[in-house]
Order: structure tokens, then C-alpha cells, then sequence
């Protein structure tokens, strides 16, 4: 993705939230010199936890049609998992687009709730894993929406409504979009770990390879490895 389609989309994402009367943490507009600046303080906190503006088109060159932006906006550690204290959960705010896939993943640790907070209505496709963690093409999904318990087909849809959620287990396959226009996501769940707990179905990377065609509006997850280094 080129570095100034990525700033485009930060703008455009950052309206849309607002315009639902959510409003982002003040870190969320801290440019790249001010990140760099806290390297050692403020800004250590927001690279170890990866808080922070996250736009992938799954290396594919495609977001329109394949894509997700994401929000981090408070997450736990590892290391508090091990401990079994300290921030043990995470909370995420996303945008999809009218048709745009996030495509068909499941995790290994990570429990969700998925919930659409407003816009057109969010669709998602799923499938049950084998005890391989593999799809299971035959199996129905039993899933939690609001505390009622539904029964969905391999392979079936389940269309949230504004204010509806989806709790989604490790064994949950899963990809989604939105369906008649763009769709503000909440994501609740335990410590989120993008680096190793997205299993894909199809061989595509989680992160997007970036163009520096222009200067960064402000830093990705992504780059903080080498912007924060």
C-alpha cells in the first residue's frame, strides 16, 4: 500500500468513527516525531502493548476488496497471561467496508466479542474446526449472539444488526463484511496477538507492506518495529 493511500484511509476512518460519537485516545494522533520522541516513556507502553492505527490489505495490493481497518485501543501482554494478572483483555474498534472481506481466519488463543456499533449491517461467514484446528466443511456452528445460543450451517451467514454482537471461540472460522454499506465493529475480547494468533485459511500475510511514497499522518502497528527501533 502506498504511504499516502494509508493516511487517505486514517482520515476517512477516523470521520467515520467520530460520527458515531466515538472518540479515539489522544495517543491516536500523535505523529511519528512525537512517537519517537516518547520512545523511551509513553510511546514504549503503546509499541509493547501495539496500540495503536492498524490498515491491512493482507499483503494482497487490494484493500477495497480485501481488507480491514483496525484500532487498538487497549490490550494486555503475554506476559500477563502467564502471570495470570494485570490486563488480561483487549479492546479493538474496526471499519469494513460494503463488500470488503476480512478473509476466512480463526485464532488459537483468543476469545471475541465481534459487535456491530452502527452503520449497515456486518456479515459473517463460519465454519466449525476439527479438533486439527482444520475447517470442518460439515459441521454446524454453535455460537452466542446476545445471550441467545443459534445453530448456523457450515458455511452459513449471520447478519448483526447495529447493537448485535457475536461471541466468536478459538474454534470459530471466520470472515466477514459489510453488507449495504460500511459497518463500525467493536471487538472485546482476552490479550490480542496479531503477530502469531491469526491463523489464515488461505496463505496471506496479517500485515501490509508499505510505499513510503509520502510522510507517515501518523505511525502504524506495523511500523513500529522500525520507526521506533
Amino acid at each position: 500500500m502506498d504511504r499516502s493511500d494509508v493516511n487517505t484511509i486514517i482520515r476517512e476512518s477516523d470521520a467515520f468513527i467520530r460520527s458515531f460519537g466515538f472518540v479515539m485516545p489522544p495517543f491516536a494522533y500523535w505523529s511519528a516525531e512525537q512517537m519517537k520522541e516518547r520512545a523511551a516513556t509513553d510511546s514504549a507502553i503503546i509499541k509493547e502493548n501495539r496500540l495503536g492505527w492498524d490498515i491491512t490489505d493482507y499483503g494482497q495490493g487490494n484493500f477495497k476488496d480485501l481488507g480491514l481497518f483496525l484500532f487498538t485501543v487497549r490490550n494486555g501482554s503475554n506476559a500477563n497471561i502467564a502471570k495470570g494478572k494485570g490486563v488480561l483483555f483487549a479492546e479493538k474498534i474496526m471499519i469494513s467496508r460494503e463488500k470488503q472481506i476480512s478473509p476466512m481466519h480463526r485464532h488459537n488463543l483468543k476469545t471475541e466479542d465481534i459487535i456491530n456499533r452502527g452503520g449497515a449491517k456486518l456479515v459473517i461467514e463460519l465454519f466449525a474446526a476439527h479438533p486439527d484446528g482444520t475447517i470442518d466443511p460439515d459441521a454446524d456452528v454453535e455460537i452466542a449472539t446476545d445471550g441467545r445460543m443459534r445453530t448456523v450451517k457450515a458455511g452459513g451467514h449471520l447478519a448483526l444488526s447495529p447493537g448485535e454482537s457475536v461471541t466468536l471461540h478459538p474454534n470459530h472460522w471466520h470472515a466477514f463484511w459489510g453488507e449495504g454499506g460500511d459497518v463500525l465493529i467493536g471487538e472485546v475480547s482476552n490479550v490480542n496477538d496479531d503477530l502469531t494468533d491469526n491463523i489464515f485459511r488461505d496463505p496471506i500475510g496479517r500485515f501490509s507492506k508499505i510505499n513510503e511514497n509520502e510522510q507517515p499522518l501518523h505511525l502504524l502497528v506495523s511500523d513500529y518495529d522500525t520507526w521506533l527501533s
